[in-house]
């Protein structure tokens, strides 16, 4: 019985499939928009949850959010910025008393080395200014791609790219938006992603992606029937990065 299932979930996959792999680049592309068009009038005001008055406030909250939960993050947060309220204060801090502070936002350690290296080199490179380009923010200690897009597009309102988080990987791999599955392949995901949407949609669609990862495309379980673009969308719900 158990294999019958197997089979037969398999040969769903493989039809599913089927229009993916001979849409054309243009007709991917139609696709890709309308969805980002439908997810527009589900999430209107998408925007990330992580809570910020500055652009460098969500540097730091962005790097306590890996492999932790936004609404855990929030809980920090308050406390944290009242305590450093500036890229000079989190440059001297102690390191063993930051990674006390950040402690349940979980890998306390690496998150402490990367915000007071990070404060160092805004302060001692960028005179203690918030760098406001990919290129500038990418010199910070362990500032990937997805981390300085998240401060462009939702402090500063510059389209430099598309948020590829694990959310947003996923629902681009199930989507039949991208082939690349490896979790180390987000930069590919992301080009994908940006030929296929116009800049205008590059920051909207990495939030409403998030949002649509967590609330109905999870992990767990693609609740397709109640999926505002499944009729958009292959549903190739096995597929994962990995």
């Amino acid at each position: 019985m158990a294999r019958a299932r197997a089979k037969k979930k398999a040969a769903a996959k493989r039809q599913a499939a089927k229009p993916v792999a001979q849409e054309t680049i243009e007709e991917k592309k139609k696709r890709a928009r309308a969805i980002v068009a439908r997810l527009r009038k589900k999430y209107p005001g998408a925007r990330t949850a992580l809570n910020f008055n500055t652009p460098f406030e969500l540097l730091v909250a962005t790097i306590l959010s890996a492999q932790c939960t936004d609404e855990r993050v929030n809980k920090v947060t308050p406390g944290l910025f009242a305590k450093y309220p500036t890229p000079e204060a989190f440059a001297s801090a102690d390191f063993d008393e930051l990674a006390q502070d950040i402690r349940s936002t979980g890998f306390f350690r690496n998150k402490a080395k990367a915000i007071i290296e990070s404060a160092k080199i805004i302060c001692e490179k960028f005179g203690g200014e918030m760098p406001e380009t990919m290129e500038g923010l990418l010199q910070l200690h362990g500032v990937s791609r997805k981390t300085a897009n998240v401060v462009l597009g939702n402090a500063l309102g510059k389209a430099t790219g598309v948020v590829v988080d694990t959310h947003v990987h996923r629902l681009a791999l199930r989507m039949g938006l991208t082939q690349w599955r490896k979790r180390a392949q987000a930069e590919k995901v992301e080009q994908d992603l940006m030929e296929l949407l116009p800049k205008k949609d590059w920051i909207f669609a990495g939030n409403a992606l998030i949002l649509h990862g967590r609330d109905t495309c999870t992990a767990r379980e693609a609740r397709c029937a109640e999926c505002i673009v499944a009729d958009l969308c292959p549903q190739l719900v096995d597929l994962v990065p990995s």
